[in-house]
């Protein structure tokens, strides 16, 4: 195992006798005896894990229980044992709970403080959103909504600053911030170990991994963390893909956005809301603030679940999938990646680098249908693209999640739309379509039947929703 370097609570540790998939909320309870960070449901739902990452990039808050060691490199982490001063000084949202009454039994208050704090250094107010991923079952979320409303307006404080100051290539290279107390690791790890653990360029990774098609690459580890804690896999040769920045970059060229494969879905949805921002609502309901912070949007693709919300929304908007594979590029449609169940079009060693979309497609549209509506799974995604001319459907992409072991388009209901008006006759006609396109299973989160009903109900939705009438059950009245 090669070293591991961050500094936990303001002290740098180095590490090298930990497993590469050992989560940082059993090193923190097991090891570092930090037990204010709690185990809940340990598969990244409900936030009782949560703890504060920072690296060159800021802040953010993250699932303890599906990080794994290695994603830590160079970066910094606070628990709440952290998040109170070095005299015990009160962080302005520990005050504001107590003064609101936040917190009842208290299992999920470490989450809440430490997600509180993070959206307080980084000045976010939109507390419905950043909480979401933190639940309660008790205390009920309006005291806890006042308590972070309260603080607002306090400055923060400087202890929480200093992570911020921290010369994270310093930490990831074992210098002198790394260097100072804590644990260090014996002076034998080879720098070939190092770069296969966690290389720092696709052309690394394209080397090793053709090389090593067996192993397993390692990006946000929000799906690849429930293989560990739930599964009990053991993961062969794991890599993590966190160090690879030519991956996490999103360029616009010749009307194209062009998508690393690297890039968050927390970042991706901050990008494209001005392009795309019914994809960006879309995203606004992935998970929770803190699956987004890790998942990434290439991890989204490879994983092939036919309820990933990423994949409907970028197949309509005729999404190009880049691949690599040694020196071998390759660019496919993305709807061709998708063969059946978990099952993919990508040959040994190839992997998954970016996609490229339209910079603007002002008729997308993207509906995700759940039982609750923050973070939950689809029981049906559907995105609609249809351009009109002189009233008649002259293009129309309209791809759906939950409605098959694939994501997958509609292309039945395309041509029945295709040189037609967007009347009522058309749209019965298009409705009508749909039993050819899709023919949906029953599960635990929707009936065949209520599937293929809402997915037809979507496109009398689109149409509504192209005039202007409000659909969006936040913008109506009962």
């Amino acid at each position: 195992m090669t070293e591991i370097a961050f500094l936990l609570n303001g002290t740098p540790l180095r590490l090298s006798d930990q497993p590469p998939t050992r989560t940082l909320l059993d090193y923190l309870r097991e090891t570092a005896g930090l037990c204010g960070t709690k185990e809940g449901c340990n598969e990244g739902d409900c936030g009782a894990c949560t703890v504060m990452v920072t690296d060159a990039n800021g802040p953010k808050a993250l699932n303890a229980c599906i990080l794994f060691l290695p994603q830590l490199h160079g970066k910094s982490v606070r628990t709440v044992e952290g998040i109170a001063g070095p005299q015990g000084e009160l962080h302005p949202v520990q005050s504001e709970m107590i003064t609101h009454h936040g917190s009842q039994c208290g299992f999920c208050t470490p989450g809440f403080i430490v997600s509180m704090a993070t959206n307080h250094a980084n000045g976010r107010t939109d507390h419905d959103t950043t909480l979401a991923g933190n639940l309660c079952r008790c205390t009920g979320y309006a005291p806890i909504i006042r308590a972070a409303t309260a603080a607002e307006s306090a400055p923060v404080p400087a202890w929480m600053t200093t992570d911020s100051e921290i010369p994270f290539a310093q930490i990831s290279s074992g210098g002198e911030a790394a260097g100072r107390g804590g644990q260090t690791a014996p002076q034998n790890s080879s720098q070939k170990n190092f770069s296969a653990l966690r290389p720092t360029t696709s052309d690394d990774l394209a080397d090793w991994y053709l090389q090593n098609p067996d192993a397993t690459l390692i990006a946000g580890a929000t799906d690849v963390g429930l293989w560990v804690t739930k599964q009990l896999r053991d993961l062969p040769k794991p890599v993590f893909l966190g160090g690879i920045t030519d991956l996490q970059q999103i360029e616009r060229a010749g009307g194209q956005l062009h998508i690393g494969a690297g890039v968050t879905i927390a970042a991706l949805r901050e990008a494209i809301a001005p392009h795309h921002p019914s994809f960006a609502e879309l995203l606004r309901r992935y998970a929770s603030e803190q699956v987004r912070n890790a998942a990434t949007i290439g991890g989204n693709i490879a994983n092939g679940s036919p309820i990933g919300d990423g994949p409907p929304a970028l197949i309509s908007l005729g999404a190009t999938l880049h691949l690599r594979r040694g020196d071998t590029l390759r660019a496919i449609p993305l709807e061709d990646f998708f063969l059946d169940y978990r099952k993919q079009d990508r040959q040994p060693g190839e992997f998954v680098a970016g996609i490229s979309i339209p910079a603007q497609a002002p008729a997308l549209r993207c509906y995700k249908i759940t039982k609750r509506f923050d973070q939950d799974i689809s029981a049906v995604c559907g995105c609609f693209n249809i351009t009109l001319d002189a009233g008649r459907v002259t293009a129309a992409r309209i791809a759906f999640g939950g409605m098959a072991g694939i994501p997958k388009r509609a292309r039945a209901v395309e041509t029945a739309l295709l040189g037609q008006p967007l009347t009522p006759e058309t749209l019965a006609t298009a409705r009508a379509a749909f039993a050819s396109d899709f023919q949906p299973l029953s599960d635990m989160r929707a009936s065949a039947a209520y599937r293929l009903t809402t997915a037809q109900n979507l496109l009398t939705r689109y149409v509504h929703d192209l005039s202007g009438a409000p659909v969006n059950v936040l913008e109506l009245d009962a």
